[in-house]
């Protein structure tokens, strides 16, 4: 039986072994430098499948070569945990090098890449802890007055009080993480209308938008107190709120920061707030597993499902619910003792696994079973969630009470998937497909775990797995 083990979603030591056969066969083009990902996310009316995924690698002299982010999550096995750190990238010969964002006609394909740092140090750097203190600026266009909400509304906002940003992200990190320190400024206005920032057809340029903000708030603000920015905008952008990270430097302070380009509709509700403040924490997106082509239909995390089952407050709008195990762990907030890793073939029964919200925890949190027979970049992650509890202002309003399990590919755009045992699955993940009570039990696909569903306990449920042998011959994907 194996044991608890700590964060098992790293930069791989065999892409290392890649990147120096690579060099010593073709050396190709090389870049180093910081990897910079944002991601764009719909607003709740607009079309599936319309979100956004934006990649750069910015070099220390300054500029932006956009990523083909599709290639680059293959190159790197998990580009995601590479968000925000120094990277190494060989591209094809033929690509052209040195050259400023605006001026690449395609954006560039990637055949490996690995971190630049040691793996020890990548790994320690991935985990987000402590004060992580955001400034919120916000910014109205040259044409346009408005205001849509005071200064004391963004304050409030990321305050420690029950229900806002504070408070929920130390719920969520089991109290690793907080936001203390984290202020507010403006309105200010930005130098320009709304056209320059927002042409009439296509993307809001994001580059001119951070400029002119953080230039117009430099004066009030000392932006070296903060790790992340929220800017706050008084009219819509592209249809999209976005998050993500950016090298830069502010103050005298240089380096990666959490970044986020908010719309009304992005902050008149905490939820998709909560949600683009995930991705600069270097969170990717969750989906469900209806092969549509809609990242947001998985309620049981915030990184994919801002609206579905969530509770509501007067003031602030649809409230986040929590994150799933899988993004927890990626941000080192599952300790080792409340995690199993189940990585050879065996029965394990009376596993008691409680429910996550749960910060004082006696038990298991989360298991991990690996896949015989597969790449270390696809597993399983089981959870218990729960719903309907007294004092919950987060997951009360979930469907129900119930062990959940993702599927989890490293190398997909969105890496877990929720699992339903309907065919088809549902559209949204919230139905008994997706929830796994007490006397169920469900086979993964070509029999390489089994999971049962025991019974129910005071805070989740007792459960039992088998993995299958590493002989197993196991196919892929759904």
């Amino acid at each position: 039986m194996s044991v608890a083990r700590t964060r098992t979603v790293l930069p791989a030591t065999a892409l290392a072994m890649v990147w120096s056969i690579a060099l010593a066969v073709q050396p190709e083009l090389q870049l180093h430098g910081g990897l910079e990902l944002v991601w764009g996310d719909s607003a709740p009316d607009a079309a599936p499948g319309s979100d956004r995924l934006i990649g750069n690698l910015v070099t220390d002299d300054g500029q932006r070569i956009a990523l083909d982010v599709d290639s680059a999550r293959f190159a790197a096995g998990d580009l995601y945990a590479l968000q925000g750190h120094r990277i190494a990238l060989l591209a094809p010969a033929q690509a052209a090098s040195g050259v400023a964002e605006a001026a690449v006609a395609a954006p560039l394909r990637a055949e490996t890449i690995v971190s630049a740092e040691s793996l020890e140090t990548a790994a320690a750097t991935s985990a987000v802890t402590g004060a992580q203190p955001w400034v919120t600026i916000a910014c109205k266009f040259s044409d346009n007055t408005s205001e849509p909400k005071d200064l004391a509304y963004f304050q409030t906002m990321l305050s420690n009080s029950p229900g806002r940003l504070d408070d929920y992200w130390r719920t969520v990190s089991y109290g690793k993480v907080n936001v203390a320190g984290s202020a507010a400024y403006g309105w200010f206005t930005l130098p320009h209308p709304r056209s320059y920032y927002v042409p009439a057809s296509g993307s809001a340029d994001l580059n001119k938008l951070f400029a002119d903000c953080t230039s117009v708030a430099n004066a009030a603000v000392d932006f070296s107190n903060f790790v992340g920015i929220n800017q706050m905008f008084n009219a819509d952008l592209d249809g999209y709120a976005w998050g993500g990270n950016r090298f830069t430097t502010l103050d005298g302070k240089s380096g990666s920061w959490r970044v986020t380009w908010e719309p009304p509709w992005g902050y008149q509700h905490e939820a998709p707030l909560a949600h683009e403040m995930g991705h600069g924490f270097g969170l990717p997106h969750a989906n469900n597993s209806d092969l549509d082509s809609d990242p947001y239909d998985n309620p049981w995390d915030v990184m994919s499902d801002s609206w579905h089952d969530a509770t509501s407050d007067a003031t602030f709008g649809t409230q986040p619910k929590h994150i799933s195990t899988y993004q927890r762990d990626r941000l080192g907030w599952i300790d080792a003792a409340r995690k199993l890793t189940i990585d050879t073939a065996g029965t394990w029964t009376n596993l008691s696994l409680d429910a996550a919200e749960l910060a004082s925890s006696p038990n298991l949190q989360m298991i991990v079973v690996t896949l015989p027979g597969a790449v270390a970049t696809h597993y399983y992650t089981i959870e218990a969630r729960r719903a309907g509890v007294a004092g919950d202002l987060y997951d009360h309003n979930l469907a129900g009470s119930a062990v959940i399990v993702h599927e989890v590919d490293t190398t997909r755009k969105e890496p877990a998937w929720s699992v339903d045992a309907q065919t088809p699955p549902a559209n949204v993940a919230d139905d008994a497909g997706s929830m796994f009570v007490t006397g169920e039990t469900w086979v993964a696909p070509g029999g390489a775990l089994i999971l049962g569903v025991s019974s129910a306990s005071a805070n989740g449920f007792v459960v039992s797995v088998n993995r299958a042998a590493d002989d197993l011959v196991f196919r892929d994907g759904f």
